[in-house]
């Protein structure tokens, strides 16, 4: 006589929708599509690109490469691009006065996109320290220290700037109290009322954007120099729900946390509480980790970079500047 199988034990088998593609992707809680990418990119006033030697396989574009990359972007619809700019030593100052010039970089390279490229979103950064002869992103007193209110109203000039010129969205990621509202009240008042914030609500004092402060330029000028009297201690986590509700309430239309992969614990908690538009960066460093790491045969650099992308999705993303935006588009094609 047969034993009657233990029909106890297991009940439950969650492998059974695992057995199969098609189940498999069925059951898929989290999609990646070319919806939540924004692509950054460096601008220089070259013609041609320049490789970035910290950012393997990026470049600083001219105009002549810019638009070929527009062509790229255009025809995997990535929706949007940030402009990050790289400024020749002779314009940056102790005051950033060239961050405001409406013949400057960011303004002709805005007005370029929009004349070869008007159904892609133009995304600037609101920020001092490419202009800055010392590398900061805010103003310093005599004593070198941040000088908060002052460097408000030179990143209101910039941002006005950039909305005169055609940007679609302003991205502060200074940090200094008070300038999500300060900038919304004069884009209102100049009837740049459909022009957006994003707000960097959590942006840390990461170890992890060397790479980038290398490919804008601003490394050398910064020297020994730290921003930790303005950017967030990467031990803090309530800190950052509190600048994400102050950003809310000033007037931003979407906020940022900054950098991604080692925070996703914040994005989870800071969508979680607001359910509120919520983009992520994946930056220079997490970049650069996982290129030459899979340069040297060590990981799968398509699954890689797939998997670190949903997994900042999963955690509550709802975009990610990402440097790997392109390539993930033409692996999702």
């Amino acid at each position: 006589m047969h034993a009657q199988p233990n029909i106890q034990y297991p009940l439950h088998r969650p492998r059974r929708v695992r057995q199969s593609a098609m189940f498999r992707r069925l059951t898929q809680e989290h999609t990646l599509t070319c919806n939540d990418l924004v692509y950054p990119i460096f601008i220089h006033e070259e013609k041609e690109k320049a490789a970035i030697p910290s950012l393997p396989g990026q470049y600083r574009h001219g105009e002549r490469s810019l638009l070929s990359i527009l062509e790229q972007a255009q025809a995997y619809k990535i929706p949007a691009i940030a402009l990050f700019p790289v400024i020749n030593t002779a314009y940056k100052t102790e005051d950033a006065k060239a961050c405001y010039d409406p013949n400057g970089l960011v303004p002709r390279t805005i007005q370029y996109i929009k004349q070869h490229a008007p159904e892609i979103a133009v995304i600037t950064d609101v920020a001092l320290d490419p202009y800055t002869s010392h590398g900061q992103d805010g103003l310093l007193n005599p004593h070198g220290e941040i000088v908060n209110d002052a460097t408000v109203q030179v990143l209101v000039e910039q941002a006005l700037c950039h909305a005169r010129a055609g940007a679609d969205v302003v991205a502060p990621s200074d940090m200094m109290d008070g300038r999500i509202g300060q900038i919304r009240q004069a884009l209102e008042r100049e009837d740049h009322t459909n022009v957006q914030i994003i707000a960097y609500s959590a942006k840390y004092a990461s170890g992890l954007y060397g790479p980038f402060r290398d490919a804008v330029g601003s490394a050398s000028n910064l020297g020994q120099a730290d921003k930790n009297s303005y950017q967030m201690h990467i031990a803090n986590s309530d800190e950052a729900l509190r600048e994400v509700s102050l950003d809310i309430a000033e007037g931003a239309d979407i906020v940022m946390i900054k950098p991604a992969s080692f925070y996703l614990d914040i994005i989870q908690r800071v969508k979680q509480q607001f359910a509120f538009p919520t983009f992520a960066y994946q930056v220079s460093g997490e970049y650069t980790m996982l290129e030459l790491t899979a340069n040297q045969g060590y990981i799968d650099r398509d699954q890689a970079i797939l998997e670190s992308l949903l997994s900042i999705k999963r955690a509550g993303a709802d975009a990610i500047f990402t440097y790997f935006a392109l390539d993930v588009a033409k692996m999702l094609s």
